[in-house]
């Protein structure tokens, strides 16, 4: 089926959602802003005195004006580590964006947070920047400013698998695979942070303000009784002249950034999966309407098509399988021009004519058995896979049970896990339990995933786990002797629900990176279509196979 009419009816509802989204969205926009400032006016004030760019600054001379960009993990840290002052972006900012035309990822230390130090989150982020890169086979520009481990948490940082190390392990992985690696050292780069740019492609040192050491000059001094200061020890013109661990010496933080453009420019084309492009055409109808269709209302329906419609190229798409399986939709539709797959969370389903919930945003088996069988086709197809998640789980009860939901919902979560083509995740709405799993959440290695600022990510909604998690509070009080009167009941339901609340938040997910970005519903074709560009690079996709699954 093909869908442009608009059967978008607006009115006061409409508005109700439209207002409480664009305030959610102005809230979002001014977070965004607050932490672009790092470690704050003064630090920023204090890194300009010694002619240094911030790492903002950096990466947005770098990369090519006017051009699409988007950033991983902006709020990667938010909320944590008060007792240290606090982390803003983990300290590290992480964009995706063209260098002399070829799409590349960056990685700049913030030295205004900490002097670059890495946090636990720190590392996290790190990793992540990596693991789109090798992904992807897109080339990485690291760009150096950090005083190394944070001591206080070195434990939680220094010596696991997904710690700091794990950085040079992969810098050795992606130069095998051949993805190309610069570093440039603008600031400090000490101790085990000082293998980076030796074990990237090529590296860069500004003069006076770069510097590269195992150990700097008190830790020598102390060490074996060496008096040198600093920029003998491990400056550019030490290391371009002497050790020759750097390969360009650079007089300052623009020119440096000029050099890079030049070595990026240079960098031959890889070779294309060979995903399905056309000419990328605008959504027919207003994509701001979806403002105002997505309901403010966690528990009120809304037809999911209506929102397809103002994300897909001339608002069309074809609908698979459109009378079975209803409460999820699968379609095939263009975003930007790229052929994509999409499976969405369906929250108002038609009956006899009439329009009804039914369990909103809950997986049936027809419908995971629907999109198991599309996500199937897709694969053999080669086409990426978008899911728009809104959903509270799969169907319980009995008549659920002898139906069989466990082996309907196992066979999505194979098809999905062993997909071959890219996919990527937009959390729109709710994302709680086993859905989030079988609708590609974090763990099922998404490109990308990203969420609204009306994304909700847990166990359960807060309501019923406050609800579960009072039961359990109540009869332990009870059986120490108390005695719980409804006022103190309702209390202790409240204290936990506030406390499950914070936690269901997009911000508190996106702090520990559990999605790469909480995005303006407007921003998504963007997201998709960078994404798909990103997944393009490399060779042919391996034999898609799902193993065993039960019918």
């Amino acid at each position: 089926m093909s869908s442009t009419e608009n059967t978008l009816k607006k009115g006061l509802s409409f508005n109700k959602n439209e207002d409480s989204m664009k305030l959610l969205i102005s809230n979002l926009n001014r977070k965004l802003e607050d932490v672009s400032m790092g470690g704050g006016k003064a630090k920023i004030e204090k890194h300009h005195a010694k002619g240094k760019m911030t790492a903002r600054e950096r990466v947005q001379f770098l990369l090519d004006k006017d051009a699409k960009q988007i950033e991983i993990g902006a709020f990667a840290g938010e909320g944590m580590y008060q007792d240290y002052g606090g982390c803003p972006s983990g300290g590290v900012v992480v964009v995706i964006g063209y260098v002399s035309g070829k799409q590349c990822i960056v990685v700049a230390n913030d030295a205004t947070v900490k002097a670059g130090a890495w946090f636990p989150i720190t590392g996290k982020k790190n990793l992540r920047a990596q693991e789109i890169a090798i992904e992807n086979k897109i080339p990485i520009i690291y760009l150096v400013d950090s005083a190394g481990v944070f001591l206080p948490m070195q434990d939680e940082i220094f010596p696991d698998k997904e710690h700091f190390g794990r950085i040079f392990r992969n810098n050795a992985v992606m130069s095998s695979m051949g993805i190309t690696q610069i570093a440039a050292v603008m600031g400090s780069c000490v101790a085990g942070g000082a293998y980076l740019p030796i074990m990237s492609d090529e590296s860069l040192i500004v003069e006076k303000t770069g510097s590269i050491f195992l150990a700097g000059s008190y830790l020598v001094k102390a060490a074996i009784g060496e008096s040198i200061d600093n920029e003998t020890l491990g400056g550019a013109s030490t290391h371009c002249e002497i050790s020759g661990v750097t390969d360009y010496k650079c007089k300052d933080d623009s020119s440096c950034l000029n050099k890079i453009k030049e070595i990026i420019g240079g960098v031959g084309d890889s070779v294309k999966v060979g995903f399905n492009r056309k000419e990328s055409l605008l959504p027919k109808l207003n994509q701001e309407d979806i403002y105002g269709i997505f309901p403010a209302l966690r528990t009120k329906p809304y037809d999911v098509r209506e929102i397809i419609k103002r994300l897909v190229d001339e608002s069309k798409f074809t609908e698979y399988k459109q009378e079975y399986g209803k409460t999820i939709i699968c379609c095939y539709a263009r975003i930007d021009g790229w052929s994509v797959g999409i499976v969405a969370n369906q929250r108002e389903v038609v009956k006899n004519g009439k329009k009804e919930m039914q369990f909103g945003g809950v997986i049936y088996s027809d419908s995971a058995d629907k999109a198991a069988r599309f996500i199937m086709n897709c694969n053999q197809k080669k086409i990426p896979l978008v899911f728009l998640q809104d959903v509270t789980g799969f169907m319980v009860g009995s008549r659920s049970e002898h139906g069989g939901i466990i082996k309907d919902g196992a066979k999505l979560v194979s098809a999905m896990a062993n997909s071959v083509v890219p996919k990527f995740t937009i959390i729109t709405g709710n994302s709680y339990g086993a859905g989030n799993y079988a609708m590609c959440g974090k763990a099922y290695d998404p490109r990308l995933i990203v969420g609204w600022p009306t994304a909700e990510l847990a166990v359960m909604g807060g309501t019923q786990a406050a609800k579960v998690l009072l039961q359990i509070e109540v009869s332990s009080l009870k059986s120490k002797g108390e005695e719980i009167s409804p006022a103190r009941e309702k209390e202790i339901f409240n204290k936990i629900k506030g406390r499950y609340d914070e936690q269901t938040s997009p911000y508190y997910a996106a702090a520990r990176l559990w999605m790469d970005a909480i995005i303006d519903p407007l921003d998504t074709r963007k997201w998709v279509s960078m994404g798909i560009e990103a997944a393009n690079n490399g060779s042919e996709l391996p034999p898609y196979n799902v193993g065993v699954i039960q019918t």
